[in-house]
């Protein structure tokens, strides 16, 4: 059985560009993202609030991301809830010193996200079993 300190370590050792999908209404939205921090016992993501990816979230709060490297990848599929608290933002920006330039802990468009509900699903293309996390 895996765990969330295994699915951290993947996102952010292994595979430290993952693709993050969301819903605009009907239409899926995917993009690439690179931030992954475990702080107090949750796996937490990082963006802006002024950006779109934020408001699919609020608007529709469940989500996944795949990440994948050689013959393994990590689905993680779950609600995103956001943190606005100045601690968890800047644990997650002291992780990532070079998102300094664009964030601040205590500026009004930093957020970070934690995931709530989630399974984490590490496949292969070989006869290995799943292994799966729930947190």
């Amino acid at each position: 059985m895996a765990t969330i300190e295994d699915v951290y370590d993947f996102l952010r050792n292994e595979s430290p560009t993952y693709f993050l999908a969301t819903a605009d209404g009907s239409q899926p939205r995917v993009r690439p993202f690179g931030t992954v921090d475990l702080f107090e016992g949750h796996l937490y993501i990082q963006t802006g609030k002024s950006k779109d990816v934020y408001k699919q979230i609020l608007a529709n709060p469940k989500v996944e991301l795949c990440a994948w490297k050689g013959p393994k990848w990590l689905r993680v599929s779950g609600e995103l809830v956001p943190d606005d608290r100045v601690a968890a933002k800047r644990h997650m920006l002291d992780a990532y010193p070079s998102l300094r330039d664009m964030y601040d802990e205590n500026d009004e468009n930093t957020i970070v996200l934690y995931f709530k509900d989630a399974c984490a699903t590490f496949s292969t293309f070989g006869p290995e079993p799943n292994e799966v996390a729930r947190f």
